[in-house]
């Protein structure tokens, strides 16, 4: 058996979080990046290369903000700037954090529904491992709701790890993260 010399390269999936908004992570974010350096990195830093996507999600109708006055193109192009300066801010939370521990790392941010566009760049990128936050919700919560990493457990081309928040990190509603 040949010892490959490449590192692995681990995707995270990583979103903002819906009680502090940008640029703060998630919580199953954090607990996902966190849990990846601690139980897979651990001190081979140099084993490995970190791949963090980000997936904004479009509002349905295209606008984020039904108080603001749009009079131009240019206001357009500017919220636009707007959301893409939110998603690199996020992003800078791993990036940074992967740099100080010494992991390599990528990032990169994509619009659309965030589990169709995890599933499309893991079959872009090919890394050998995704790992995904899970909000832990139970079967009645899902329904509604739906899940990101459920999806991706079973439509991803590569093996996937859910890593579950802590208790003491679930906020009274599971489904805020």
């Amino acid at each position: 058996m040949e010892i490959e010399s490449e590192p692995t390269r681990i995707m995270i999936a990583v979103n903002e979080s819906s009680i502090k908004g940008y640029p703060h992570p998630s919580i199953s974010s954090k607990r996902a990046f966190e849990w990846t350096l601690q139980k897979i990195v651990r001190s081979n830093t140099s084993g490995f290369k970190l791949l963090f996507l980000h997936v904004q999600v479009p509002d349905e109708d295209g606008f984020d903000d039904m108080d603001s006055i749009y009079a131009s193109p240019d206001d357009f192009k500017n919220l636009e700037r707007r959301d893409k300066a939110r998603g690199l801010q996020l992003l800078e939370y791993f990036v940074k954090t992967s740099h100080d521990v010494g992991v390599p790392c990528g990032a990169w941010i994509k619009k659309g529904d965030p589990k169709e566009v995890i599933c499309h760049e893991v079959k872009r990128i090919q890394p050998d491992l995704l790992v995904v936050g899970c909000r832990g919700l139970g079967p009645f919560q899902r329904v509604f709701v739906g899940t990101v990493s459920e999806f991706c457990a079973k439509h991803a081309e590569c093996p996937v790890i859910t890593i579950k928040r802590r208790p003491d990190e679930t906020p009274q509603d599971p489904v805020e993260d």
